[in-house]
């Protein structure tokens, strides 16, 4: 018994197979055609014909780097995102603590002092006093520097003997992954689940169709990875799965066991700007003695590449500054003297934020066939004359980061992420984002913003069939409905703008580039022909 055909009708069908389409027929979980709906009906006469009302019909999207967990114990925990002052924090967490007053640990994310009048942090003390003497994880916006509560450095100890301990601040480096640590040891696999699966959810009502997991010891654990693709079915997103450990081959033989697509994503070579961890050539405009860390030298880089291409499992690193940069040049460049150009290019190793690159670094990536995972709404947060990036470099160091049009002209391979939760799984915002960088020039077309969403992110993963992430016969039916409208332009001539989600249009009021325009709400997402969320 042959498969179910559907004919999707009356919508538009964004596919380079058909630039005009107004249709398309799934059978089973495979596209098999697109084209306008008369030509449809008669072609598939005994098809389910679905109405798409105008709707807007695009590949599903792809997240090419988040964290399952945390992003879920996010959505249920203390949003700090919106906080501006130190005493905002502390009422945030006052209030939590009150309202949750039995819960093991209390998890609170995203305080950005870079954006705060006054930069003062809350003191251990206040902390202990705001949470009533509980272990509390409270992490930076970018996730490598925490806040602590007393209490859950009395369940690690040792962090205080750890590089990166402060008895009153911000805790970084292996002091921050060890309470971090601490702080999961103590969530239940009952919360764990309950994260997982809200996030899943919450990514299904986006438009996504698949995430890359980006997992490993100083973030996650083996179980909590396992747990995560254990409950991913036909009626979820897709999960690719990484972990971030120097190769040995007893994690070769886990991961392999597990079904990790490699041994990369956070793999950390340094940390992160905000935190001031990100290594750089040139020290910190705001903290000129400091230069950031490196946690990977190019000996390690350099061994763990070749044993990765030797073992055909795709390799890779968290890279964020310049300095850090140099180490993982350094270490390709030993890597390809051992094991060879060619089988260093099949490897199809990736990066993941290279956030400070230069043209000469693109080149010797687009050489190695080195994907450059890229987080645009970093950009969107940070970026700017004012921002985050001009505090801790100064506005012309600032100016080069995230230089997506450099990297895309050079030929690097862009795969669009979100890091959720360091910024949310957002893909429109994102799409926006990298083509209204506020660099002047360093933004990328809307097609060029739409594909490192979508096909590139199957590239990423090394999936290299040429159809995944696109709307054509023979490609996987994973796809996303959009509603349709118009925007009313409130203006003295009374004019109408109307707007297209589509990313073939030029209209000035499209919703990924116009800042003030809404942007599109997903109706419906499919993976595989199987419907994964309904509005």
């Amino acid at each position: 018994m042959g498969s179910t055909t559907t004919l999707l009708t009356g919508g538009r069908v964004y596919s380079p197979a058909a630039p005009d389409a107004t249709a398309m027929a799934i059978s089973g979980d495979t596209i098999v055609w697109v084209g306008q709906d008369g030509p449809g009906r008669a072609l598939h006469p005994d098809a389910e014909e679905i109405p798409l009302d105008g709707a807007f019909v695009t590949p599903g999207f792809v997240d090419a780097h988040v964290h399952a967990t945390s992003s879920g114990l996010h959505l249920a925990g203390v949003d700090l995102t919106g906080t501006l002052s130190a005493q905002e924090v502390l009422s945030v967490l006052r209030e939590a603590a009150r309202k949750e007053p039995d819960a093991s640990v209390l998890m609170a994310h995203g305080w950005d002092e870079s954006g705060w009048t006054s930069s003062r942090l809350p003191t251990r003390a206040e902390i202990d006093e705001a949470v009533g003497g509980r272990p509390a994880y409270i992490s930076r916006i970018d996730v490598h520097s925490a806040l602590v509560s007393s209490a859950l450095v009395d369940l690690a100890p040792q962090a205080r003997d750890a590089d990166g301990w402060s008895a009153e601040g911000p805790v970084t480096a292996a002091c921050h992954h060890a309470l971090r640590g601490a702080a999961r040891a103590a969530i239940s696999p009952q919360q764990r689940d309950a994260a997982q699966r809200s996030f899943l959810a919450a990514v299904a009502a986006r438009g996504v169709v698949s995430v890359h997991e980006c997992a490993g010891p100083d973030i996650s654990s083996w179980d909590d990875v396992a747990a995560l693709l254990d409950k991913t079915g036909p009626d979820t997103p897709e999960v690719v799965a990484y972990w971030g450990e120097l190769a040995s081959d007893a994690v070769f033989e886990r991961a392999k066991r597990l079904g990790i697509r490699g041994l990369a994503g956070d793999l950390f070579v340094d940390g992160a700007l905000g935190s001031r961890t990100a290594r750089l050539r040139a020290p910190y405009e705001d903290d000129p003695s400091h230069r950031g860390r490196l946690y990977v030298d190019s000996d390690a880089i350099a061994a763990h590449l070749v044993a990765c291409t030797s073992a055909g499992m795709q390799a890779g690193f968290h890279v964020i500054g310049d300095g850090a940069l140099d180490a993982v040049i350094d270490g390709f460049t030993r890597a390809e003297a051992e094991v060879g150009l060619r089988a260093l290019v099949a490897g199809r190793h990736r990066l993941e934020h290279v956030e400070m690159i230069g043209t000469r670094e693109a080149e010797a990536l687009t050489r190695w066939n080195v994907t450059a995972s890229v987080q645009p709404l970093f950009d969107e947060l940070w970026g700017g004359q004012d921002g985050m990036y001009a505090q801790r470099l100064g506005t012309e160091r600032a100016a080069g980061l995230n230089p997506f049009s450099m990297l895309a002209a050079t030929g690097v391979l862009l795969a669009g992420g979100s890091d959720s939760p360091v910024t949310p799984v957002d893909p429109w915002r994102s799409v926006r984002a990298a083509v209204n960088h506020r660099t002047e020039g360093a933004g990328i077309s809307p097609r060029a913003a739409f594909t490192a969403h979508t096909k590139a992110g199957y590239r990423a993963a090394g999936v290299n069939d040429g159809v995944s992430g696109t709307l054509v016969p023979g490609a996987p039916a994973d796809y996303a409905v959009w509603e349709a409208g118009e925007l009313v332009v409130a203006a003295p001539d009374t004019r109408v703008q109307r707007w297209s989600t589509d990313p073939r249009s030029r209209v000035p009021g499209l919703p990924p580039l116009d800042p003030d325009a809404p942007l599109p709400t997903c109706l419906r997402t499919v993976r595989r022909g199987v419907t994964i969320y309904a509005a």
